[in-house]
């Protein structure tokens, strides 16, 4: 049996997706900047899925822009505020366990004069609402703050937050990654405080290439690469047709059937806990399974086994997880988001992430904790 979980990486597309795609290849080829009748036609198309996407996320049509991924939008919302905002002044404020497309950027943004604070996280993986309104002061121009951490679930209240930035200091902009959130947890712009928001269509079962940005109607934001006007004038470069019909497709699903996704998210995710703390001893989980943490992500330490060794016994069995978060599982060193949590060394070398998706079932959980139960007894005994 094959058993795939590792869905807060990327997720299998939906047959609907697949089918917009290739449709969107064969039949709608056309160029949707053309001014004949096969540019204009794309053109319709690609307006009508941005009315998808504005629909589930509660904003206006010319509020959202299509990008190539959660990656770009973040660098587009970030780079771009900054760059339209500069006389509002140099301070900013991120957490210390952002995406590595968010983290690097202020990484960069601080090489280059600004003044960048970094929140602490508690031992769940949550900021300190006192020491984010401790740290706006007058010259904060943005706070980027992720919805959902990839790696841990923690769920940051982002309402909470917005009116705090907003308190203390109307100007500042907030900045949000959804990435992980879009399509897990039920949110509408129009009722939060927030400015920019970055989504990813290969999260929810959508292509890979492909991502949204919505940018609140009047905030200042500077695009960072020129071309022809494409977007509404935010991000050059001709659409990937075929990338946004498929994320259109996706999104409709999830209009369509998001609650009891959600629900049976939860439902696996619950038994799947319960299933390894009761058949697998000397377990350590670093997050929960109550409505604070995603439905999806389950960071787990199997104790005195390393995470990478047990996930490539564990691929060996068909089953595939994570020992941290795609986007920088290839680098050496410990994950920095589990290190903010001030998790010792050994905890963190033993970590897994499993992360579900609405499209495993119950037989695929007891098979794989099944597995897991056997790799982990068998490497305790040959590490001991």
């Amino acid at each position: 049996m094959e058993v795939y979980l590792d869905n807060a990486a990327t997720t299998k597309p939906r047959k609907e997706v697949i089918d917009a795609v290739v449709m969107a290849m064969e039949l709608l080829y056309g160029n949707p900047s053309s001014l004949h009748r096969k540019g204009v036609e794309v053109e319709k198309s690609i307006k009508i899925t941005r009315k998808v996407l504005a629909k589930a996320l509660g904003c206006k049509d010319q509020e959202f822009y299509f990008t190539s991924g959660g990656t770009e939008s973040n660098n587009i919302a970030i780079r771009g505020i900054v760059e339209a905002n500069k006389r509002m002044g140099k301070h900013l404020i991120t957490t210390k366990i952002e995406h590595p497309s968010v983290l690097n950027t202020f990484n960069e943004l601080e090489e280059k004069g600004y003044e960048v604070t970094y929140l602490d996280v508690d031992n769940r993986g949550f900021i300190s609402l006192d020491q984010l309104a401790n740290s706006i002061k007058s010259d904060t121009m943005l706070v980027s703050i992720m919805h959902v951490n990839n790696e841990v679930g923690s769920i940051q209240p982002i309402g909470d937050i917005g009116k705090i930035i907003k308190q203390k200091n109307p100007k500042t902009l907030f900045h949000v990654d959804a990435i992980q959130s879009f399509g897990k947890i039920k949110f509408s712009l129009s009722s939060l405080f927030i400015d920019t928001l970055s989504i990813s269509g290969h999260k929810v079962h959508g292509p890979k290439g492909i991502g949204g940005l919505y940018v609140k109607k009047g905030v200042k934001i500077k695009s960072i690469v020129t071309g022809g006007g494409h977007e509404m004038g935010l991000r050059a470069g001709t659409e990937n047709v075929p990338g946004i019909l498929g994320f259109g497709e996706a999104v409709k699903f999830l209009l369509e059937e998001q609650d009891p996704l959600i629900s049976q998210m939860k439902a696996l995710k619950v038994y799947l806990v319960e299933q390894l703390q009761e058949k697998i001893n000397d377990i350590i989980l670093h997050n929960g399974i109550d409505d604070r943490f995603a439905p999806h992500i389950i960071n787990i330490s199997f104790l005195g086994v390393k995470s990478e060794v047990l996930l490539h016994s564990l691929e060996g069995d068909g089953i595939y997880v994570s020992s941290g978060s795609a986007c920088s599982s290839k680098k050496k060193g410990y994950s920095h988001v589990l290190t903010a949590m001030k998790l010792k060394d050994s905890v963190i070398d033993s970590s897994l992430r499993i992360s579900i998706s609405d499209t495993n079932t119950k037989e695929e959980i007891d098979y794989a904790v099944l597995e897991i139960k056997k790799q982990v007894e068998l490497l305790r005994k040959i590490m001991r």
